[in-house]
């Protein structure tokens, strides 16, 4: 499932390029697998959605998070989603279950490429539409179209990266937590946007083991994990997140993984080798010596 560095690394992608989303008006939609809007019915978001502009694009937690002038878009890719766009009249990518068509932003008609062949110009032909694809093989990701984004992601916890996580606060988060370190770094309503890559990747940072009770953290420590979790995931937006399977594109940060996916490995900081355990149904991967549960 895409983390917080692989949402972002899309999010900024929507925003940026000659097929950016920003500032263009909606012309149609079509919901090719109905269960793929959660919110509301197939039939209203193929309605509702026409006219709109799109005014901004961002993240919360693992959302993409896509403003209207009058709705928001929230897109969860879960195990298998990703987000295609192109000029292209049919829908993009071999398993689309939702495409969104937008009008031209450019009043006149962009020139067309002569064929191969032919020495006539297809200058002022109109060129197929932009197109934002939901590209969902399993079909396990969803999809919300609602006025106010809080109402789907408003039990999600703070942001990792903001600046109002403080360590004090973040100490006390754990401090009022019995749970072990993995679980808990990965219960979405406790911190936003964390996966099992980044969650292992950080507790190697802070030398902390998966097992230990939240409520046991010290401050320094607290303050320890807190920068780790912000390096990792600094890094891996640095790096367009983590290419791990055929679902991922483009990222490198799994060339750098210190732990995750590494068992029987040695730690690049002592030399043991790394164990891997199961933790909560997840596979989990860190130094026995670096990281003691004491």
């Amino acid at each position: 499932m895409p983390e917080l560095p692989e949402v972002e690394t899309l999010a900024r992608g929507l925003a940026s390029g000659a097929d950016n989303l920003l500032g263009r008006r909606v012309a149609r939609a079509h919901v090719a697998w109905k269960r793929t809007v959660a919110q509301p019915s197939a039939a209203e978001f193929e309605r509702r959605i026409v006219g709109q502009i799109v005014k901004s694009i961002g993240r919360r937690g693992k959302f993409v998070v896509i403003r209207f002038d009058y709705d928001t878009l929230l897109i969860h890719l879960r195990m298998s989603g990703d987000l295609l766009t192109g000029f292209q009249k049919e829908p993009l990518g071999t398993h689309s279950r939702l495409q969104i068509w937008f009008e031209d932003a450019n009043p006149y008609p962009r020139p067309l490429p002569l064929e191969k062949g032919e020495g006539r110009s297809l200058r002022g032909e109109t060129p197929p539409p932009l197109q934002l694809s939901f590209q969902d093989p399993r079909k396990f990701g969803r999809v919300w179209l609602v006025a106010d984004a809080e109402s789907v992601t408003g039990a999600l916890g703070p942001e990792p990266l903001a600046a109002s996580l403080t360590p004090t606060r973040f100490h006390k988060m754990l401090a009022s937590r019995k749970r072990q370190l993995k679980p808990l770094l990965l219960d979405q309503t406790f911190l936003a946007g964390l996966g099992n890559i980044y969650v292992d990747e950080a507790l190697w940072e802070a030398r902390l083991n998966p097992l230990t009770a939240a409520s046991k953290v010290g401050k320094p420590q607290a303050a320890a994990l807190l920068r780790g979790i912000r390096k990792v995931l600094a890094e891996g937006i640095r790096r367009n997140g983590a290419s791990i399977d055929w679902v991922y594109r483009g990222g490198e940060f799994q060339n750098h993984f210190k732990v995750y996916q590494r068992d029987g490995e040695h730690c690049p900081r002592c030399g043991t080798k790394i164990k891997r355990i199961v933790l909560g149904q997840r596979g989990t991967h860190y130094c026995p010596r670096c990281q003691r549960n004491k």
